[in-house]
């Protein structure tokens, strides 16, 4: 998964997923990447996308490229 920039898409990004509302990366399915809270045992049924826990909606799936993300601050390292 990638932003319209080309950059991969990491656990543990923070991106504005629309006005007002941000979110953290909390799974790159794709890429098989998984934050200890969100693990592959309970989440990879799902098989491709992205996790996004967010400040407004909760979690939400993505399951293929959503450019409307924007990449706020990129994490620190691989969870």
């Amino acid at each position: 998964m990638k932003y319209s920039d080309g950059q991969q898409m990491r656990v543990g990004d923070k991106v504005k997923v629309w006005e007002g509302c941000t979110g953290v990366i909390v799974c790159v399915l794709d890429d098989d990447q998984y934050s200890g809270d969100f693990p592959k045992a309970e989440w990879n049924y799902l098989k491709t996308g992205v996790l996004v826990d967010t400040d407004k909606a909760g979690l939400i799936h993505y399951p293929t490229d959503d450019h409307s993300l924007k990449l706020l601050e990129r994490a620190s390292h691989r969870s």
